[in-house]
């Protein structure tokens, strides 16, 4: 009996995470909106009570495809340079991390929270509330690795004389207007001026600005238009806490 059962969880956690990759690329073009329990059954072969048993409702649906993008972010954006030492160096290799990730399409449709943020920034609920709390952490995230260059030393003196905030969202607004521009435009050349805007502040607050490159380094991707219909599904990293 607890091999059978053990199947059978096995079996629906293959399900949820089949579900979930759909649900990410889906939402990524066509918005959370455009999720429901009957289009992803249709989508993926499956009974509609099958995956109503997984998730139960569209909100719920919803807010786990929200949770399952912070760990493909996660993945893809910090886990590349979280072991690096301290600095503005650091900094800099975050900023490369996310421009390749929302240029590589890592979800088809571009940042999949920038994009999440725009439809229901204005619609308070259970799934705003998560897409807010996961910008949040992003933002305190970039503020966290210049605060712990400052005291590394990585600022130029005084060091109080850089604004860590202020700088972390001209960091995040260059880097989601390349983004924006790119999704909108079909077209990447947005993220080559992000990264030189982001790397000339970031070379003029250096204390050292040799440790990091003169320029940016050409950041060419592959233009993609997608449907909701063909857009492909997302893959999940492996213990993804969904």
């Amino acid at each position: 009996m607890g091999d059978m059962a053990d199947g059978r969880v096995e079996r629906g956690n293959q399900t949820r995470r089949a579900v979930l990759e759909r649900t990410m690329g889906v939402a990524s073009v066509d918005g959370l909106e455009g999720l429901s329990l009957g289009r992803i059954a249709t989508d993926l072969g499956l009974s509609k009570s099958g995956v109503f048993a997984l998730f139960g409702s569209k909100e719920d649906l919803q807010l786990a495809t929200v949770r399952a993008a912070r760990s493909v972010f996660a993945d893809q954006v910090v886990r590349p340079v979280r072991d690096e030492p301290a600095g503005i160096a650091k900094v800099w290799r975050l900023c490369e991390s996310w421009l390749r990730y929302s240029g590589r399409r890592v979800f088809p449709g571009g940042c999949f929270f920038y994009s999440a943020a725009a439809e229901f920034d204005s619609r308070p609920g259970p799934v705003h509330d998560e897409i807010a709390g996961i910008r949040g952490e992003w933002t305190r995230y970039i503020e966290r690795l210049l605060d712990e260059a400052r005291l590394a030393g990585g600022f130029r003196e005084p060091a109080g004389s850089v604004d860590v905030r202020q700088l972390a969202f001209e960091i995040s607004a260059m880097m989601e207007l390349a983004n924006a521009h790119s999704v909108l435009h079909e077209e990447t050349t947005a993220y080559d001026r992000a990264a030189s805007g982001i790397l000339s502040r970031l070379r003029a607050a250096a204390a050292a600005p040799e440790e990091l490159p003169e320029r940016p380094p050409v950041l060419e991707f592959p233009v993609s238009g997608f449907s909701a219909v063909n857009a492909p599904a997302v893959s999940l990293p492996a213990a993804s806490d969904r």
